[in-house]
């Protein structure tokens, strides 16, 4: 009886064996796991300021940045001709080997004033006749 026990066991542990390797899919053959490559762009960036001095491949802009000037300076990919000392410009930036390189420099109009000091003239009142 014990044997016949051994037996039977033996046999329910191959058959799950079995079942169990079945489950798993065979890795098809000749085919490489694909790698997605991710390109990494630069981030660009911008900043405004007036032109302290300009030439035909740097440019410096003197920004203001919570109350403190700051002057920095960008090599230029193009020369910017439309642009002279104490204008106000937009530059767009990256980051190249270390060094800030202008993309595209854009001229602004002047600052506008941000202080509330303006005073609205007093209406003048009807004058009424009575007669």
């Amino acid at each position: 009886m014990k044997k016949v026990l051994v037996c039977i066991v033996g046999v329910f542990c191959l058959g799950a064996a079995v079942v169990l390797a079945a489950d798993k899919p065979a890795a098809p053959a000749g085919r490489s796991p694909v790698l997605k490559t991710n390109s990494v762009k630069a981030a660009k960036m911008n900043a405004r300021g007036k032109v302290v001095e300009i030439s035909e491949t740097a440019v410096k802009i003197e920004r203001i940045i919570k109350g403190n000037a700051e002057i920095v300076e960008f090599a230029l990919e193009y020369p910017a001709r439309a642009v002279a000392v104490n204008d106000f410009v937009k530059i767009d930036y990256t980051v190249q080997e270390g060094k800030l390189t202008a993309v595209r420099v854009a001229k602004l109009g002047p600052p506008k004033a941000t202080g509330k000091s303006t005073v609205k003239p007093a209406a003048e009142k009807p004058t009424v006749v009575t007669q």
